[in-house]
């Protein structure tokens, strides 16, 4: 059976997934030459920070800071800023439509985001962003 962190980041990638069915959703690749028609979005594995410990059962706390990192170009009448803020709102939409991911998490939030531009040689500039899905969950082993 796979460990809770990787049975967390799976579940984070399927709710992007759900929440983007056009887009391109791919976990801990390398940022791509060329953005999906739908947009593309990288899931990081994150950095799930030192646990807080309950004793007695031994129970280790994470709040696992997971990365995103979405890209959009414009559509047709929209922009690319409209565009990744549609990506980013459907997001946020499914993240608070299962704040404990059927049951894995005690409490899933996401973090504001920061926007920049992605820039390709003789290409339009895409609109990137790098977002936050902080995932709480304990486990009785760390490497579980």
């Amino acid at each position: 059976m796979s460990s809770k962190r990787e049975r967390v980041l799976g579940a984070i990638k399927a709710l992007v997934v759900a929440a983007l069915p056009y887009a391109d959703v791919v976990r801990n690749a390398d940022q791509p030459d060329e953005i999906a028609p739908g947009g593309s979005v990288i899931v990081r594995d994150g950095d799930p920070g030192e646990p807080e410990v309950d004793l007695s059962p031994a129970t280790f706390n994470y709040q696992h800071r997971i990365a995103l990192e979405v890209a959009a170009y414009q559509s047709g009448s929209r922009s690319r800023e409209q565009v990744l803020d549609d990506m980013l709102g459907a997001i946020g939409d499914a993240v608070r439509a299962d704040r404990t991911l059927g049951g894995l998490c005690d409490y899933l939030e996401a973090e504001a985001p920061s926007t920049d531009d992605l820039r390709a040689l003789g290409a339009e500039p895409a609109r990137w962003a790098d977002a936050v899905i902080v995932a709480s969950y304990a486990t009785s082993d760390p490497f579980n």
